[in-house]
């Protein structure tokens, strides 16, 4: 008879273990999440000057029109409240709205493609731990035809290589997390590889800098060229910008550089700055002088 009485006491007493465990889980999950969403940037782009984080309306002026970010609260109408997991990945997978149309590839799909399905996740469950902000969106400032969005599927057929991130098995763990901070969330290539006509990387330069950046300015070159890059830059330096802002000739970083650091890039430990740094000084050098267009 005891033994009966202590069963429902014992039973009781796993759930409330196993209920503080997948809190704590969650828990853990979240603040995953908001490391990961510092190093994606996604702070910066989509906060503007003096709004409410995340809500979205950010510019970004580009040589096809004007955008502007969305709202990623976790607001039902305006923001992505009512997204599902699986619409959140099709969407930095794919590049795909869950209404079915296509995004702008100003949107960094074509690296976020690379993220693994637990670190997309893990993003989608930081957002969605926010306050939501009801902010509708701004319609993008585009003209024609660059404004229909079914010609961005010719577009991805040109140019877009679906993840996700594939390590090089005879490169070590540092490296590859390096490459995976780099090509995926931290999406550096989008800023700093010239892209083409149609507004796709080149990918024989690529971090090779560009003088028509983000609202047109210039980008430099991070391959480890001595001369233009920065070949003659120690790891420790490389760290050190990506930490505070500040090059080796003690100047501070401006623009949008200075927004990605401040908002994203010195809140990452010191492995992934250190793995961030390996990965750029292990890249082939690109002989690319950039300079602002006259």
């Amino acid at each position: 008879m005891l033994a009966l009485r202590l069963r429902p006491i014992r039973t009781a007493f796993v759930l409330v273990l196993l209920s503080s465990a997948g809190a704590a889980a969650e828990e853990d999950t979240v603040q995953r999440g908001e490391y990961l969403v510092h190093a994606g940037g996604c702070v910066s782009c989509h906060t503007p000057g003096g709004g409410e984080k995340l809500a979205g309306g950010r510019p970004l002026a580009t040589p096809f029109g004007t955008f502007y970010s969305p709202n990623i609260t976790p607001e039902a109408e305006t923001g992505i409240g009512r997204w599902t997991d699986a619409q959140f990945l099709l969407a930095l997978r794919e590049g795909v709205r869950p209404d079915g149309a296509n995004y702008f590839p100003v949107f960094p799909y074509p690296s976020f493609t690379r993220i693994t399905d637990s670190d997309a996740l893990a993003i989608k469950a930081y957002l969605f731990s926010l306050p939501a902000v009801r902010r509708q969106n701004r319609p993008h400032d585009v003209p024609f035809p660059f404004s229909w969005r079914f010609l961005q599927t010719g577009w991805k057929l040109l140019f877009f290589v679906r993840g996700p991130f594939d390590p090089e098995p005879e490169r070590s763990a540092a490296y590859n997390r390096g490459a995976y901070l780099v090509t995926a969330l931290a999406h550096c290539g989008e800023c700093h590889t010239p892209r083409n006509f149609l507004g796709a990387l080149r990918s024989g330069q690529w971090l090779a800098g560009t003088p028509d950046g983000p609202e047109g300015h210039l980008v430099p070159n991070i391959t480890p060229d001595p001369d233009t890059g920065i070949g003659k830059w120690e790891k420790n330096e490389i760290v050190e910008l990506l930490r505070t802002g500040t090059t080796p000739e003690q100047s501070k970083v401006k623009g949008t550089m200075r927004e990605t650091i401040e908002d994203g890039l010195k809140y990452l430990n010191d492995g992934d700055l250190e793995a961030i740094s390996g990965y750029l000084l292990a890249q082939a050098p690109i002989i690319h002088e950039v300079a602002p267009k006259h």
